[in-house]
């Protein structure tokens, strides 16, 4: 799934992606190299932000240190972080481009294999 992400990471400041589930548990995640941070967010319960922004579609948050970009679809969310210096719309381009792939991997499946998906 990591060559999902790499048109997203290539873009300038950006310092990582979380892919959670509907119920915030992480899917996936990649950050650069650069960012420290990383540790603090793969321990945190995103389930209460998730509740509060469960009618939203897509949300750009800006905050002192950094952007978050969080963008639902079917199976989940998509968050990317960003410094300030990070260009949104290029990142929401990318988004939109990675969101039909990113669906068809996470999706659940068709037949007999959807009992056996696990509880995300």
């Amino acid at each position: 799934m990591g060559k999902i992400f790499n048109d997203i990471n290539k873009i300038g400041d950006v310092k990582g992606a979380l892919l959670l589930s509907l119920k915030g548990k992480i899917i996936y995640k990649e950050f650069s190299s650069s960012f420290s941070l990383h540790e603090g967010l793969e321990k945190r319960d995103w389930a209460p932000m998730l509740g509060a922004l469960s009618g939203v579609k897509e949300a750009d948050l800006v905050f002192e240190g950094g952007k978050l970009y969080l963008r639902r679809f079917s199976s989940g969310y998509l968050l990317i972080l960003m410094g300030i210096l990070a260009p949104a719309a290029m990142v929401r381009l990318s988004c939109n481009l990675l969101l039909p792939s990113l669906e068809e991997k996470v999706a659940p499946k068709r037949g007999f294999m959807r009992f056996f998906k696990p509880d995300l």
